[in-house]
């Protein structure tokens, strides 16, 4: 019987390896080529300093139940409300498990955690074309917000890859 994707915290050095496995792809979608040897490194140091938080989703009943998706976030001051928010750093699901509820299930794993932890918020950034991924956010309560303009500035030169 299926049950739906089963999502699961990385915080065991095996979890964290399926983890840099699924984070590696992403990047791959996002055009990065570089670093994938580094990768697991950088996000076991991330979750172990507390910087990151990080999920995975499989199902059981594909794909001999390995990971299919990832979740990370990290908490934020909330400095007008005096309080914490959350913010989705990086969802990916493969492409092969999309529309499946694997993404659903994530962002329910990471709202979960972040209300536990007190947060009065909890955000992400997506592209403005992605049309899929802005049904499914809205489908899940989240809304546009009118008036910040996100800015940033690069600290250190970015290297081709």
């Amino acid at each position: 019987m299926d049950t739906g994707p089963r999502v699961t915290s990385c915080d065991t050095d095996e979890s964290l390896v399926a983890a840099a496995g699924l984070f590696n792809r992403y990047r791959h979608h996002y055009g990065e080529s570089d670093g994938d040897a580094r990768a697991e490194g950088w996000l076991t140091e991330m979750v172990r300093s507390r910087q990151l938080a990080v999920w995975t989703a499989s199902l059981t009943s594909e794909l001999d139940g390995l990971p299919v998706g990832l979740a990370t976030s990290h908490e934020m001051p909330a400095s007008l409300v005096l309080g914490r928010s959350w913010q989705v750093r990086d969802l990916y699901v493969l492409p092969e498990a999309r529309r499946g509820g694997v993404a659903a299930a994530l962002l329910g794993a990471v709202r979960d955690a972040a209300l536990a932890a007190g947060a009065t918020r909890l955000s992400l950034v997506t592209e403005p074309d992605n049309a899929a991924a802005l049904g499914l956010y809205r489908g899940l309560g989240f809304r546009p917000v009118e008036g910040p303009t996100p800015l940033s500035l690069d600290l250190v030169p970015r290297t081709a890859t």
